[in-house]
């Protein structure tokens, strides 16, 4: 009897390979999973890089002018701040109606100085942060054929940022990929935005020049 059970379960299995059936689809499916840092790999594409070294040289006068008014800034409210401060404890504990009029009076244009003083360097900063903009969206226009190279050439099913992974191997990190593939489609970029242009296209002429064009020498980030 135990012979004939043997026998049955072993003419089943033969039957089940000759006629092809397969396990169930849950066994045999293995999704291929990677992480990648995006930032990282922008940063690091040749693209970026070669961009930084121009803009240092061809706004090297906004650079300039932007760190010596930083400087000068930064000095006048330090010695604000600390006028403030040494008033206040002249003032003491309970100081009378009039003194903390005056030490309120102080701290306002304190403040509002500080606010002057971050607009106008903000003012300054401003065509380094258009250039830099425009460098972004010349690369970030060709990141998801980019990542889409790096999924299909290395079998990747799900990409997810590193930043929203809880934990992964060294081996899962991709990153080095997508620098590959950013440097293939965007070898270099242009630092000097079309006139009128603004970060998401607004504005931009039209005829304006190639996202992937390479500036003219000493030009650049």
């Amino acid at each position: 009897m135990r012979n004939s059970i043997f026998s049955a379960v072993a003419l089943a299995t033969a039957s089940a390979v000759a006629l092809g059936v397969s396990a169930p689809v849950s066994a045999q499916v293995k999704q291929a999973i990677a992480v990648v840092n995006i930032d990282q790999a922008i940063g690091q594409s040749s693209a970026a890089t070669t961009a930084s070294q121009q803009m240092q040289v061809t706004y090297k006068a906004n650079i300039d002018q932007l760190n010596t008014r930083r400087t000068a800034l930064q000095t006048e409210i330090q010695q604000k701040q600390t006028a403030l401060q040494t008033a206040a404890q002249a003032a003491g504990q309970n100081p009378p109606a009039a003194t903390q009029t005056n030490l309120q009076t102080q701290y306002n244009e304190l403040q509002r100085r500080a606010q002057e003083a971050q607009a106008e360097l903000q003012q300054l900063e401003q065509p380094l942060q258009l250039a830099r903009a425009y460098v972004l969206e010349q690369i970030g226009a060709k990141l998801p054929e980019a990542m889409r190279n790096v999924m299909t050439k290395n079998k990747i099913d799900l990409l997810v940022k590193a930043e929203a992974a809880e934990a992964f191997q060294p081996s899962a990190d991709v990153t080095r990929l997508l620098v590959q593939e950013i440097n293939a489609l965007v070898p270099s970029v242009s630092i000097t935005p079309p006139q009128g242009w603004q970060p998401g296209g607004q504005g931009q002429q039209q005829g304006a020049a190639p996202a992937a064009t390479t500036p003219p020498a000493g030009e650049g980030r």
